[in-house]
């Protein structure tokens, strides 16, 4: 990997799987039993998601990188920002919409897994520009989403809801850390 290394990718990986935890946490709470097969699936889904959103945004990424490259720094950094911000806005939000609903069955899991993996699919597109390795990146996100969903799980079923919207946040402050880091290291 020429621009980031392996912390920085576990550190990117850890900010999206924010909203795998968030979801996973805050349906837990709300369903009334949950076995471990409604737990791997969620999780196993979740973790396929989030590993496949970034080729996608790679794949785009290369497609546009001769035209950006003097640039692209600042087109990462800007992605990291909005997706961090966003996570960090929508950590604030109401998850009512979840509650008494069975997260782990049928197009509501397929749904709740591309809407935790969008913020993915952005990242790929920076990871493009950064000329990341993009296998081990992606097998790093969905190992990682996999096992913070499981935790989300977890987590949700012991703790009640205490934690579960400042999870998100704290994602959305790390991929904006990333962010932040990757402009400072081109500029000085």
């Amino acid at each position: 990997m020429s621009e980031l290394d392996v912390l920085s990718i576990i550190l990117i990986a850890l900010g999206l799987s924010a909203d795998c935890f968030a979801v996973a946490f805050s349906g837990s709470i709300s369903m009334k039993t949950v076995s471990p097969v409604q737990v791997l699936r969620t999780a196993l889904v979740f973790g396929v998601f989030q590993a496949i959103m970034p080729i996608l945004g790679w794949l785009a990424g290369l497609t546009v990188i001769d035209f950006i490259a003097g640039y692209d720094h600042w087109i990462a950094f800007a992605l990291l920002v909005l997706v961090g911000g966003r996570m960090i806005w929508e950590a604030f939000r109401s998850t009512d919409d979840l509650k008494r609903v069975d997260i782990s069955r049928g197009v509501l899991l397929l749904t709740l897994a591309l809407a935790t993996s969008i913020d993915a699919l952005a990242v790929g597109l920076t990871f493009a520009f950064l000329e990341v390795n993009i296998w081990l990146a992606c097998s790093t996100i969905g190992v990682i989403a996999f096992g913070i969903t499981i935790v989300g799980f977890v987590l949700g079923r012991r703790a009640g809801a205490l934690l579960g919207n400042y999870a998100e946040a704290i994602g959305g402050v790390i991929l904006i850390g990333i962010g932040f880091r990757i402009l400072l290291s081109h500029i000085l």
